[in-house]
């Protein structure tokens, strides 16, 4: 089986580090509920591979991350 990725960038809109907002896919639309894999890029870059359960399209999307401090 072949594969097809692209890789999309996004910006978090919620400022909440709990919270964000998952993503559509981007050919059918259907909502997405769970990555299906992630992997550390860099020391603030987390990329994820999402899956389409419905049309099987995959993609990647890459998140840059802040560190957050105790005070």
């Amino acid at each position: 089986m072949s594969a097809v990725a692209e890789v999309l960038t996004t910006v978090a809109r919620n400022h909440d580090p709990r919270c964000s907002e998952l993503p559509t896919c981007p050919v059918c639309a259907d909502s997405m509920v769970a990555a299906e894999a992630s992997a550390y890029v860099s020391d603030h870059v987390i990329s994820y591979l999402w899956t389409c359960d419905t049309c099987g399209y995959g993609f990647v999307t890459k998140h840059s991350v802040k560190r957050f401090t105790c005070n």
